[in-house]
């Protein structure tokens, strides 16, 4: 992209202050991770050539969209942190478009044509052979101009006709074989209300639209490759001299592994319940991974790291996920939760409760230091503990030692368990000795393989926690096997957590990581809006360093 605009600048002498950008949704759904790729260029590009940028909203299908799609995108290109210059709509310009459209019809480049939907297509055939010309083809420029007024003023039913642009039935390009220019929609539009009843398709709006707002380059996704012939024909029939004729050019999507961005495809698992709602912390809307605790940061280093260039491939996600974890690493502060607790009590231990010192951010010294409290009755992991070790298990079992982090090392000595076999607690005894921080003389010191976190169990609180899994299996799942390949267990595991009671100061919007687990994200509870839940940001265990590492052995 860069590339194209400095030749223009250097060798086709544009000039730099009629460099101008947009961005131009479609208010019909939310914004999502490939979004954010477009997002991203266009208000980079501004930045970089000091350009305004357009938010414009391609609000030409009354269907569908709504005032809250509008105000979602917004808030969604705030929080990535870019500003527009300009907020524009294409139905502010659906006056122009129509008196273009006559135009056309005058100069006999565009009919309209009564015929179905099914036999349009038809006729179109396919790139193997040529099209057939509708039988309305050579209509009379007379009578287009008044059917074309007819269909203005509500006189024809939806369906019943089009205004097709006359370009060549015989084109290789399937896009030039006399492309439909407006519909019949009798549907209430959120803006222009009951005004309009035929609306124009993209292909007629967006290009002239880039050129009303004298837009220098018009950056869209690979798939509009083989429209760009049609961009042009229509820019062709309108442009005038001394005046900006917008640039299309193209670039890859962004496509991510075991996931969905389609809106098509989002508003299906909406409606068929697989998820709650376009904000859903376990969809790639950038509302969700804001809800689930992902940064601006980490998604413009995510874009940055996937580069810009013209070749479709398939992203595995777990670069995504190594983003935002090199990026809380460094913000997040530390504390310590229990997700699956058992009961451990540390028999020689007195009654009194002792405060350890932890870091809150080994990563950055300015966060300083927390102090927690430890005492005889202890919260740890079910999943730390095994009756018998194993080979490799170097956690806690029966006559094993760890470290319980910042404080003692303790030793596992006996179990209670009920009438059933289950475990009701772990009897230990401590190290007065062994304290985290404490100097001891090298002889003396005590070496242990695994540090376990914990929490006390008279000072912890009960905390609310959301973890997620994949909703689908399969890499590349789509409209047609999203039922086949959809994950069957419960894909929203939702539990009772046990934590430090330096979560009792956390608010909305707060990233933590919870050690040895995950990061983790403070969000208000759907069902209890004084209540915070903590979203599961994503894991400790860095997959993509283990993807990296395969293929580099490969």
């Amino acid at each position: 992209m860069d590339k194209i605009i400095k030749e223009d600048i250097l060798k086709k002498g544009f000039p730099i202050n009629k460099i101008k950008f947009r961005f131009p949704p479609e208010p019909n759904g939310y914004l999502h991770i490939g979004h954010a790729k477009a997002i991203y260029l266009n208000f980079q590009l501004g930045e970089k050539y000091k350009a305004p940028v357009y938010l414009r909203f391609d609000d030409t299908n009354p269907i569908g969209e709504e005032k809250k799609f509008i105000d979602s995108i917004k808030k969604d290109i705030l929080f990535l942190g870019f500003k527009w210059d300009y907020e524009s709509y294409a139905s502010d310009y659906f006056h122009k478009l129509y008196e273009w459209a006559v135009k056309l019809i005058k100069k006999n480049k565009a009919y309209v044509d009564h015929h179905s939907k099914e036999t349009i297509q038809f006729q179109k055939k396919t790139p193997l052979e040529y099209g057939i010309n509708s039988n309305h083809r050579n209509r009379s420029i007379s009578d287009n101009l008044y059917l074309f007024e007819k269909m203005k003023n509500g006189f024809f039913e939806e369906g019943s006709c089009v205004l097709r642009a006359k370009i060549d039935m015989r084109s290789p390009n399937m896009n030039l074989r006399d492309p439909i220019m407006y519909r019949i929609l009798k549907k209430k539009h959120h803006r222009t209300g009951t005004q309009w009843c035929i609306y124009p398709t993209y292909d007629w709006t967006h290009g002239q639209c880039d050129y009303i707002e004298q837009i220098s380059h018009s950056l869209c996704s690979l798939e509009f490759e083989n429209r760009r012939p049609l961009y042009n024909w229509y820019l062709d029939q309108i442009c005038e001299k001394n005046k900006i004729r917008p640039k299309q050019i193209e670039f890859s999507r962004l496509n991510l592994s075991q996931t969905i961005t389609s809106k098509r495809e989002i508003q299906f698992l909406i409606e068929k319940k697989m998820i709650q709602s376009w904000d859903d912390p376990r969809i790639l809307t950038i509302s969700g991974l804001r809800r689930r605790g992902y940064t601006p940061t980490a998604i413009k280093n995510f874009i940055q790291e996937v580069g810009i260039s013209k070749r479709n491939n398939i992203i595995n996600t777990s670069l995504l996920e190594f983003k935002i974890r090199e990026h809380l690493n460094k913000i997040a502060p530390r504390v310590m939760v229990v997700l699956h607790p058992v009961r451990l009590v540390i028999d020689n231990y007195s009654n009194l409760t002792e405060w350890v010192h932890a870091e809150n951010n080994p990563e950055n010294k300015k966060f300083g230091f927390r102090k927690i409290p430890f005492s005889k009755f202890l919260y740890i992991e079910k999943y730390d503990f095994l009756e018998k070790k194993r080979k490799k298990f170097f956690r806690l079992s029966i006559g094993n030692e760890v470290r319980l982090k910042n404080a003692y090392i303790i030793k596992a000595n006996y179990l209670v368990k009920d009438s059933q076999g289950k475990i009701i607690e772990i009897h230990c005894s401590y190290d007065p000795k062994s304290k985290s921080g404490k100097k001891e003389k090298v002889e003396e010191k005590k070496r242990v393989k695994s540090t376990l976190h914990w929490v006390s169990i008279n000072h912890s609180i009960p905390i609310k926690i959301h973890l997620y899994h994949p909703i689908f299996l399969d890499r590349n799942p789509n409209i047609e096997n999203l039922k086949k390949h959809i994950n069957k267990k419960e894909t929203v595991e939702k539990i009772v957590a046990y934590a430090e009671p330096t979560l009792n100061q956390a608010k909305k919007g707060d990233h933590f990581q919870f050690q040895r687990i995950g990061y983790f994200y403070a969000d208000i509870d759907a069902t209890n809006k004084e209540k915070l839940i903590f979203n599961k940001t994503v894991s400790i265990k860095d997959k993509w360093k283990k993807i990296q590492n395969s293929n580099n052995n490969d």
